[in-house]
């Protein structure tokens, strides 16, 4: 199957996967098949979410929806990739 990509940046460190996926569900229609931490030095905290590419509204809406978003006391960035 193949997939999607949409990068969510400037996530608070201490939110766990499973909140991560909360807020997905509560604010988008995301079919999330994995979500990976991206490795960095910690200032700007991102993940990395792979979506079925089915789904590509939703992936665009999502992106739309969520770029400029306060989350957490943070401003999050999203790019879809």
């Amino acid at each position: 199957m193949k997939m999607m990509k949409l990068w969510i940046g400037n996530i608070d460190p201490t939110a766990t996967d499973e909140e991560i996926r909360a807020f997905l569900a509560k604010y988008t229609h995301l079919d999330v098949s994995t979500l990976t931490r991206v490795p960095g030095d910690g200032s700007r905290p991102a993940v990395l979410l792979d979506c079925p590419a089915s789904s590509v509204t939703a992936i665009y809406e999502a992106q739309r929806r969520l770029e400029g978003m306060h989350w957490r006391s943070r401003t999050l960035v999203v790019s879809v990739l």
